[in-house]
């Protein structure tokens, strides 16, 4: 499974590339309190792309990684759209982000690396009660699987929380890039992506 690819689509501040490449390569990311160890594969993306989800955003909780503040979860069934990047990944790798996510070392014993291969487009399937375990099918481009984890409620279960400034300094550079990579794609229907990948950018 560690050779199967899937689009992660991220939206919130893994959208920021730099973000995300400390889950893939280990570092803490600006402004934020904890330091990841990495992915068990730390090869940068195979390509990006900026597209555009039909749901909303919202936030809730309190972070730990920016010292407070709310964190953000997809709800699908809100209607959108938001802006969201893509990132062309292995499963594995998808499968050692969501762990992270969850303050949890990379490990093999994480289902969502199968299962983000073979479940059908629009299925949702929670391994956990975690806010980040709940895995979406939302579409797929080239026979690749569209894929996002977020929490197993929607918005309106949650007491919604503004997020720190840290946090949202990530989430505004991550919007940037997705226009900036955007011709732009929509996933709106569920059922087409008219984005172009464009080659995944140098991490650092």
């Amino acid at each position: 499974m560690s050779q199967g690819l899937v689009w992660y689509v991220s939206y919130g501040s893994n959208m920021h590339r730099d973000r995300l490449a400390c889950y893939l390569q280990g570092g803490r990311p600006p402004g934020a309190f904890v330091t990841y160890p990495g992915a068990r594969n730390s090869a940068p993306p195979l390509a990006e792309m900026g597209i555009e989800l039909p749901g909303s955003i919202y936030f809730a909780g309190s972070s730990t990684v920016w010292g407070g503040g709310g964190m953000a979860f997809y709800d699908h069934h809100v209607p959108g759209p938001t802006p969201a990047k893509a990132y062309l990944i292995t499963a594995q790798q998808f499968a050692d982000v969501a762990d992270q996510e969850m303050n949890r070392p990379p490990s093999s014993d994480n289902p969502l690396e199968t299962l983000a291969c073979e479940l059908p487009v629009g299925s949702a399937h929670s391994v956990g009660p975690g806010g980040y375990e709940t895995l979406l099918v939302l579409d797929r481009a080239d026979s690749i699987p569209m894929v996002t984890f977020t929490a197993p409620h929607g918005s309106d279960a949650v007491t919604h929380t503004i997020p720190g400034e840290p946090y949202l300094t990530m989430l505004r550079l991550g919007v940037e890039e997705v226009i900036s990579v955007s011709t732009v794609g929509s996933v709106s229907t569920l059922n087409s992506v008219a984005a172009t990948p464009r080659p995944a950018a140098a991490q650092v």
